[in-house]
């Protein structure tokens, strides 16, 4: 009888209801099966939207609930109950652990509880299933909406701008914002200028010796507006002039003196339009796309370069590189954990946080030596879906790669120059729109950003209780309660990324000490490849400690928790390299062999020989993207994106 290939989503659900009674002994074998069998019938009767949109639901309030700044009420979202308790009646004897029967919290809630309970809740929220048009329009709408809330804040800009010169002649604000505090007299505009004279005050003096012509542009590893391939990148063909008046064309466009010499005549014909960029849907989850901007391809060489350098600038100046990280996510993670047992510390979410970042706001916080150069590379307009130029109020959209670290160094300023005093201060944490800051200063930090046209997400930030949630990590009375999210929906076929990323999903789940389920995604992958190695057959290959990712080499995916499956695999040994290897699936990107004339493929070399890919948000992505089969760098060689093929080689 041949293996059952298919992998079916709600056994995951039973197999993780089983993980929670084996662990926690909540259930007995009765109740056990009534929970499963209850959940086979919503799935049957609902379909995969109640595991990708009711679960999730009650997942939501259960995370508001546990904050303390609501009461768990399952009637609130149509869920049924237990009598007179306002507990749910699914999963209701962990439920009993966590919470009163009025849907309180308890004084000591049972932590391993609410990681088995969300681990259910949220298992398939990000699941990357098909979205409709409607769920496109919503996306494209809530830019807009960004983009029309960003104008209304146009004429408060306009005044600070105006009036905050004035501040240093009046007396009574020479003070620091703590000392004026107590002042009765202290106007909402007042403080606005405080803060924007002590923000305008700090990123002076980070970029007092920055100098943004000093930068080694590249491109960027994504599409770009004006549609040019990988190969023809560096072909160019149009450079606007609002970024040649600031970077010439000879310096930063040519692989050296020689190259402008031999390539005179063809410069000629390059154009200087300013083209507008280009908004594209990219699929996300369940829920609906994600809308990105891509840049023009001459915008983005100069935004890549500048982003680099601001990065090492703020990654090691004195004044930030404690308190503003781009590259490493774990300060943010640990003040997560560590808030939510404490209480001390509290984890704030910006909604749309790159689409509200005001052009104008940048205008007036960042020095004028840096603002010219931040603008001549920003895109001004881009063109939506529907063909419609839209003109940008916004400093850049998600796309840009400029995006990002303005946004962390705006948050950053403003509540830095908000901040009462030092030892608050050096408790702010910002990667992005993910913030942390001291409990007592959430509720001023929060007045600051929304007075400067920021929008928290109050539903998702975390300032009382004891869950806390940043950068991947959710935590709750200093236990890490994250759930594993299965985002690649399973397929039946051999196929490069449920491959890799199941591997993956079945190691987290090992780590989480979820061994039903681990067995049960371990056999379906063995139904559908065969043998998959063992942990064992990638530590006997020899390899260096955690890479620069966090992510510790591998030559091939592999699985922990199984016994060993080497002697199931063709093996030999290398004579050169003195080792064992097995013959082994690994995930190779076919590539593309152009050349291009020899200055062109001396400029790939200057700014790509050395280059290392940024780290991805996706921690099960990073993962599988480390057991991508890498080749030497070569000029003349492309990866083709978005497309991976499952071979065996001998690893």
């Amino acid at each position: 009888m041949a293996a059952n290939k298919s992998l079916d989503e709600v056994d995951i659900i039973a197999a993780l209801l089983a993980d929670a009674h084996a662990s926690l002994g909540v259930f007995d074998t009765r109740s056990l099966r009534l929970t499963q069998q209850s959940v086979i019938r919503r799935y049957r009767s609902e379909g995969v939207g109640f595991l990708t949109k009711t679960l999730p639901r009650l997942g939501k309030h259960v995370d508001h609930a546990l904050t303390g700044s609501v009461r768990l009420d399952p009637a609130a979202i149509r869920l049924s109950t237990c009598g007179d308790s306002h507990l749910p009646r699914f999963l209701g004897e962990m439920f009993e652990r966590i919470f009163h029967t009025d849907g309180s919290l308890l004084q000591d809630p049972d932590a391993k509880c609410v990681k088995y309970i969300r681990q259910i809740l949220y298992s398939f929220y990000k699941y990357e299933l098909p979205y409709d048009e409607m769920q496109e329009q919503k996306v494209i709408e809530a830019f807009k909406q960004a983009e029309k809330d960003l104008s209304e804040m146009q004429a408060r800009f306009a005044f600070l701008h105006s009036a905050w010169h004035s501040i240093n002649q009046r007396r009574h604000l020479s003070g620091k914002l703590g000392d004026l505090e107590k002042s009765h007299t202290l106007t909402e505009d007042d403080r606005s200028f405080l803060i924007i004279r002590e923000a305008r005050r700090l990123l002076a003096e980070l970029f007092t010796s920055f100098d943004p012509t000093d930068i080694y542009p590249c491109h960027g590893p994504g599409v770009v507006a004006t549609k040019q391939r990988l190969w023809e990148k560096f072909q160019w063909t149009n450079v606007s002039s609002r970024i040649t008046a600031l970077y010439p064309f000879d310096e930063y466009f040519c692989s050296s003196i020689g190259h402008v010499c031999d390539s005179y005549d063809r410069f000629d014909t390059v154009t200087d339009t300013d083209h507008s960029a280009r908004v594209i849907l990219v699929p996300k989850d369940s829920r609906g796309p994600r809308l990105i901007s891509c840049e023009p391809v001459d915008f983005q060489w100069i935004q890549q370069g500048l982003r680099k350098a601001i990065y090492r600038l703020v990654e090691s100046h004195w004044i930030t590189r404690f308190n503003v990280f781009f590259t490493d996510q774990g300060p943010n993670q640990r003040g997560a954990l560590l808030g939510s047992s404490s209480g001390r510390y509290a984890t704030l979410d910006l909604k749309e946080a790159s689409d509200r970042v005001d052009l104008d706001l940048v205008r007036l916080l960042f020095p004028l030596s840096l603002t010219a150069y931040l603008e001549c590379s920003r895109s001004t307009s881009t063109v939506l879906p529907s063909g419609e130029k839209f003109p940008l109020r916004k400093f850049a959209p998600m796309g840009s790669a400029l995006c990002f670290p303005i946004m962390a160094l705006t948050i950053w300023a403003l509540l830095t120059a908000g901040a009462p005093d030092a030892d608050t201060r050096e408790c702010i944490l910002v990667y992005g729109d993910d913030v942390i800051v001291p409990t007592a200063f959430a509720g001023s930090a929060i007045t600051i950003l929304e007075s400067f046209g920021l929008k928290v997400n109050h539903d998702k930030s975390c300032t009382q209780g004891f869950f806390r949630e940043s950068c991947g990590v959710d935590a709750f009375k200093g236990v890490d309660v994250t759930p594993v999210r299965f985002r690649t929906v399973w397929d039946e076929s051999p196929r490069p990324g449920t491959y890799t990323s199941w591997i993956s999903y079945a190691n987290s789940c090992w780590d989480r000490q979820y061994y039903s389920c681990h067995e049960y995604i371990v056999s379906r992958l063995q139904a559908v490849y065969g043998p998959v190695p063992s942990e064992d057959m990638a530590y006997a290959y020899p390899h260096s400690d955690k890479d620069w990712r966090g992510i510790t080499p591998s030559p091939f995916p592999y699985l922990r928790g199984v016994p060993s499956q080497a002697h199931l695999f063709a093996r030999r040994f290398n004579a050169n390299l003195q080792r064992m290897e097995y013959k082994v699936r690994v995930v190779k990107s076919p590539s593309i062999v152009k050349s291009m004339a020899g200055w062109l493929m001396l400029l790939r070399w200057f700014t790509e020989g050395q280059k290392q890919t940024e780290p991805d948000l996706d921690k099960h992505q990073r993962v599988a993207d480390s057991f991508m089969d890498q080749r030497p760098f070569s000029a003349s060689r492309y990866t083709k994106r978005g497309v991976s093929l499952l071979t065996r080689r001998w690893r």
